[in-house]
């Protein structure tokens, strides 16, 4: 066996070298993110105590009195809590058909949007910076801001807070359907082109079956979150069983106990509602799996 050349060893040589140095860089840029994020949250803490009169650090021993009170009340009338449950499972179901609503009009658009947002699939491809902005806006602006404003305009409700919901729904569900979009295989949308097909029927022949199981695995899951997000807005007034829980959880009322049921109960659902999805998200993502492997 020959000896390695003076030509190759060097090489070799430069070869470590660079990545050493790329190491390094790394290293460095890693320490600057790290400081400048240690920064950024000490200057935040900062000045959120600044504003709160130094409030932080005096009331951190009073952090637990509210719960504390909040169990110690339910404790006492534990016998009470099915009566509660009876009480409050219509503002439950009115939550959960909030949440279903806006996730099924929230989809719905999403869909279409997605589309629309798509290279190589786009109806209009000069429109897809506009509709991807678009979505970027509908994602950027929370629901309690849109539901405040419609509050304002429509009054209190459960319509104001499903259109807030699906408002925002169709710009986080567009993002993921754009992005399964664009996975897809387009040589169905060219066969059917070469037919005669219409855009349509190209979308919902050649890609909406590839993707079904990704849609619907990430609506479920959307579904999973407004359920959250409708029992968050009942605190300005959108109904459902978030209004119940405001009222129950002021101070002063004696409602302690109503409250420690209703919190019960939307965990139980959640927990239930998340049990479901989960079961139907593995069931599609396998049932899709099983057949690219049978293809």
């Amino acid at each position: 066996m020959s000896d390695m050349s003076p030509s190759a060893s060097s090489s070799g040589l430069d070869v470590r070298a660079e990545y050493l140095a790329l190491t390094r860089r790394k290293r460095t840029y890693n320490t600057i993110l790290i400081a400048l994020f240690v920064a950024l949250m000490v200057a935040g803490f900062w000045t959120a105590d600044s504003r709160n009169a130094g409030g932080f650090w005096s009331g951190l021993h009073r952090f637990f009195d509210f719960p504390t009170e909040v169990l110690g009340e339910a404790s006492q009338k534990l016998a009470e809590f099915p009566a509660h449950f009876v009480r409050f499972l219509p503002a439950l179901i009115e939550t959960i058909n909030i949440a279903g609503a806006a996730t099924l009009t929230g989809a719905m658009f999403a869909i279409l949007f997605s589309l629309m947002a798509t290279r190589g699939l786009a109806l209009w491809p000069w429109a897809i910076p506009v509709f991807r902005r678009v979505m970027d806006v509908m994602r950027a602006i929370p629901e309690i801001v849109i539901a405040l404003l419609l509050i304002f305009v429509l009054g209190g409700g459960p319509v104001p807070a499903m259109i807030a919901i699906a408002f925002h729904t169709v710009g986080a569900l567009g993002k993921l359907f754009s992005e399964v979009n664009e996975n897809a295989s387009l040589k169905p949308v060219e066969g059917l082109h070469s037919v005669g097909a219409s855009w349509i029927q190209r979308m919902s022949l050649g890609i909406l079956p590839q993707v079904a199981p990704n849609y619907l695995s990430y609506a479920l899951l959307r579904f999973e979150i407004n359920i959250r997000a409708s029992a968050i807005l009942g605190f300005v007034g959108a109904g459902g069983i978030g209004y119940e829980l405001k009222n129950a959880m002021s101070w002063g009322t004696g409602k302690y106990d109503e409250a420690a049921a209703i919190f019960l109960l939307l965990f139980l659902s959640i927990v239930i509602v998340d049990q479901i999805s989960s079961a139907l998200r593995d069931r599609l993502t396998h049932g899709k799996r099983t057949l690219e492997a049978t293809l």
